[in-house]
């Protein structure tokens, strides 16, 4: 299983009338976790792009709201790839607020897209590399 941490203060504008982050930011939030992930891996989605050309639209989208974040708070994005990829990728994110509450939770999946043919393939060679050492047994 592979984990990464990351984080994020809620600004003015991911708020609504009742101070507490508009539900739909949550995605945001976890393209956030997602992003950093890969790079902490070494890879970012414009290479996959230019260099592999791939893309990685997402399929799915479930989400958990358990508690509200508000205004200002530090949040901590705990992203993980917990089931090995083939044709598609899980990300399960779990959002903590700074006390350590547990405050919402998502999975995200993406598939591996060919550019030019616009098909699903399997997954790039290098991500394989880079996840490897977090699934070998």
């Amino acid at each position: 299983m592979f984990t990464h941490s990351t984080q994020v203060r809620v600004r003015y504008g991911e708020t609504d009338k009742m101070g507490f982050v508009y539900y739909g930011y949550y995605s945001l939030y976890y393209e956030i976790g997602r992003v950093e992930a890969l790079r902490s891996l070494g890879l970012d989605y414009k290479s996959m792009e230019d260099q592999m050309h791939i893309f990685m639209p997402v399929v799915s989208l479930n989400v958990r709201y358990l508690r509200p974040a508000h205004y200002d708070d530090l949040l901590t994005l705990e992203t993980s790839i917990v089931k090995w990829p083939n044709t598609s990728i899980q990300f399960d994110t779990k959002i903590l607020n700074e006390k350590g509450d547990w405050l919402n939770q998502g999975q995200v999946v993406l598939c591996f897209l060919d550019i030019a043919s616009r098909k699903r393939v399997e997954m790039p060679e290098l991500l394989i590399q880079k996840l490897s050492p977090y699934f070998e047994k």
